[in-house]
């Protein structure tokens, strides 16, 4: 039987500026590869960095919210399944989804859990605090009948903290191509790199902290034993704030948005990301990994990733260590090839989509053979369906009578 697939994004997919743009997409792949037809809709505009989904053969359609086309369109398309972006957009369209589609297997793709992120940027001390993102959050992972986790600590997190039932999760890294030693040693070697790399999207508020803390804490360490190294910051949407901390005397260059990743990855010697803050699986360093550069990061940032200590590179939270790590591993080119062949091997071990698409599609498949013995097993689910979705329902209603008079 082919399925058919509804994507209802928050944003249109944007790949060469966030790690959720590459991640949505590879989900799209997934569904694809298993002879899926895919239609995937948004409230947003485009923006100039939105992918061409038609291009993958996607239908992309423009929705409103708080209007009843979204109905009409449901009824006229009957998709069997239905995958959110994020909580956002479950909260919203989630309701009409289970008063016109009720039998969808219905999928929350959370990219990273948003509590975690936004706890760990307001209060060091916790990971959470049961403040509205978290409480939202977790209701819209009861309210699906499968959420996709993409980091093995959040799945941890959940269950043990919150105590969420298993079969209601599952774990999706990113899902990626494997790659081989030969595939590396066709990017520029040791000798043939020069200086160090951030990257990361700026409107991505923890980004834009390890930039900070870039510019005062670490570089100027690493700078005075490095004179002439340079280090190159990467990433879209950086405002005029984020250019001011330009210097060229000092090598601290701001380069903004690059449509070429693998040229920026592949010519640099050191990737620099110092995160104190962020959740999931982060795409800055699954490309360091991918690219052959090495890395050094935090214990936030591995969060996910490291597996059995393996990292390609080192991992350090204090801001002398991690300068010293990095000027270290900028100039020893034994331990620099060491490393860039355990990001290979982790790469691989961890995120080679083949260990992962046989798994979800009997899931997926099993779970719509068996749906409603599934919600059965989930009565604060749908307890929670029933109350959320009948006061949102009349809200957006009100909304939407409101903008017509």
């Amino acid at each position: 039987m082919k399925h058919k697939v509804l994507f209802i994004g928050l944003v249109w997919p944007e790949p060469q500026a966030t790690a959720a743009g590459v991640r949505i997409l590879q989900i799209v792949d997934f569904f694809q590869n298993f002879n899926c037809e895919v239609i995937f809709c948004s409230s947003a505009n485009h923006s100039d960095l939105s992918f061409d989904l038609h291009r993958k053969g996607v239908q992309e359609v423009q929705i409103e919210l708080n209007n009843t086309t979204f109905d009409q369109f449901l009824a006229e398309i009957k998709p069997d399944i239905v995958v959110f972006d994020r909580f956002l957009t479950e909260e919203q369209f989630g309701w009409r989804v289970e008063d016109k589609c009720p039998d969808a297997l219905k999928i929350l793709d959370t990219e990273d859990l948003h509590f975690l992120r936004k706890g760990r940027l307001s209060n060091k001390k916790s990971n959470f605090s049961m403040d509205d993102i978290t409480k939202r959050e977790i209701a819209s992972i009861y309210r699906c009948d499968l959420s996709l986790i993409i980091s093995e600590f959040e799945i941890n997190l959940l269950q043990k903290d919150f105590q969420i039932p298993p079969n209601l999760l599952f774990y999706l890294p990113f899902l990626e191509d494997t790659l081989s030693l030969k595939q590396i040693s066709q990017y520029p070697d040791f000798n043939s790199r020069t200086n160090f790399i951030s990257i990361g999207n700026f409107k991505h508020e923890p980004n834009w902290k390890a930039v900070l803390k870039l510019k005062n804490d670490i570089w100027p360490l690493i700078r005075k034993q490095l004179k002439s190294a340079e280090l190159h910051i990467y990433g879209a949407y950086a405002t005029q704030k984020v250019f001011d901390l330009h210097n060229p005397i000092d090598g601290f260059i701001i380069k903004g948005w690059t449509d070429n990743v693998k040229s920026v990855y592949s010519t640099s010697k050191v990737c620099l990301a110092p995160l104190d803050y962020g959740a999931g699986i982060k795409g800055k360093l699954l490309n360091s990994m991918k690219y052959g550069t090495p890395n050094i990061t935090t214990s936030i940032g591995a969060e996910g990733m490291v597996k059995d200590q393996f990292w390609n590179g080192h991992i350090e939270d204090k801001n002398e260590a991690f300068a010293r790590k990095a000027i270290e591993l900028y100039q020893d080119k034994d331990s620099w090839e060491n490393f860039q062949k355990i990001g290979v091997r982790l790469f691989n071990n961890r995120f080679g989509k083949e260990q992962f698409y046989d798994n979800f599609w009997a899931l997926i498949s099993n779970t719509i053979l068996h749906i409603e013995e599934h919600r059965s097993n989930n009565f604060i689910g749908v307890m929670l369906r029933h109350h959320h979705h009948r006061s949102t329902k009349f809200l957006s209603k009100y909304i939407e009578l409101k903008s017509r008079n």
